[in-house]
């Protein structure tokens, strides 16, 4: 009898020891979370689904009043959430599909395609363009296709700013301002620079800076671009700019007259401009927003040296990482050298000559 009470003893203070010693080890970890918590700096602590499944496997048995004590990642209630989650999967039966889908997927993706690559393109051309790539589709298919698209027939079939820029390049410019903001005796003043880009070149025309962009500005600004001699448009005969009122009807009848028909952006349509709107992001970027302007002298000066270094010293992605006037380099085995500009916030490294 001594024994067995003896041995119950033993057993509860080995129990007790032992849940105390768990208790301290659940303590330890949830105080290390939080630590951890407070290291991510309030930012939401992103799972996998294989980590709530991991979770949710774990958490299901404790129940929501203990999960309440131990739980600091996610509340009792989530996890829970992802252990229904995991037995509707687990039930869940996924239905077969019928035919060929991945057939049906490439007969779609590539009426859709054509259609919109080819505005003229009706269903009947559309079936015999894809009846050469061995799909056998009837016009019926191809007009649902295109209508579950929202693409209507031929005549409501606008032509795309990129089959429109495609058409015409080499023949194509764009024109826009852009702002800067230049220290003067009278105070912080506010300058209009006017410019022109050709799409297919990148080459870029800074035509002038004004703090009064009127009529008379942009009217010298139309007879600069339509010079006989060295006119930045001479082999030009498009012109985007954007609905900006600046653009007056004399400086479009200028344009005209000079055989350069002028083309308006959609309203609130950056994109459609978009070779004259990156040129303003890198002068804005790598120069302008850099530097502190005093004066007009200033700002011409500025401008002139980004147009160097643009033209003569930048890379540029939509070249193939070509510049736009390449110089004569060096040897490749000669010295490399740096040539700054504007103090060193523009710089280009060469070969030595």
């Amino acid at each position: 009898m001594m024994d067995t009470v003896r041995w119950q003893i033993v057993v509860t203070a080995l129990a007790g020891w032992v849940n105390r010693h768990q208790r301290e080890v659940i303590d330890y970890l949830r105080e290390e979370n939080r630590v951890l918590k407070e290291q991510l700096g309030g930012r939401r602590v992103r799972l996998s689904d294989a980590q709530r499944r991991r979770l949710a496997g774990r958490g299901h048995p404790l129940g929501r009043s203990v999960l309440a004590q131990v739980a600091t990642l996610v509340t009792p209630e989530t996890i829970l959430r992802w252990h229904r989650h995991l037995i509707a999967r687990k039930w869940t039966v996924e239905r077969r599909r019928v035919g060929r889908p991945g057939v049906m997927r490439e007969i779609h993706d590539v009426a859709t395609r054509m259609a919109r690559e080819n505005p003229t393109w009706g269903y009947r051309r559309i079936q015999g363009a894809l009846n050469n790539l061995g799909h056998r589709v009837a016009r019926s298919t191809i007009a649902a296709i295109l209508r579950a698209e929202g693409i209507g027939p031929v005549p409501e079939r606008p032509m795309s700013w990129r089959t429109f820029l495609a058409a015409h390049w080499g023949a194509i410019a764009a024109a826009d301002f852009f702002t800067t903001e230049v220290w003067t005796g009278r105070g912080l003043v506010t300058y209009y620079t006017a410019f022109v880009i050709d799409l297919a070149s990148r080459r870029v025309h800074l035509l002038g800076s004004t703090p009064h962009p009127d009529d008379r500005f942009v009217q010298q600004v139309a007879r600069t671009l339509t010079e006989l001699d060295d006119g930045a448009l001479l082999t030009h005969r498009i012109l985007l700019c954007d609905r900006d009122t600046k653009w007056s009807g004399a400086f479009r009848q200028t344009m005209a007259e000079a055989g350069i028909r002028v083309v308006l952006t959609p309203y609130r349509a950056p994109n459609c401009n978009a070779y004259a709107e990156r040129f303003v992001r890198s002068i804005k970027e790598e120069c302008l927003d850099r530097i502190i302007v005093l004066g007009e002298a200033h700002l011409r000066g500025t401008l002139r040296a980004f147009a160097a270094h643009y033209h003569h010293e930048r890379n540029h992605q939509g070249l193939h990482d070509r510049l736009i006037l390449p110089e004569p380099t060096g040897l490749p085995n000669a010295p490399i050298r740096c040539r700054p500009r504007l103090g060193g916030l523009l710089r280009y490294y060469h070969r030595a000559a």
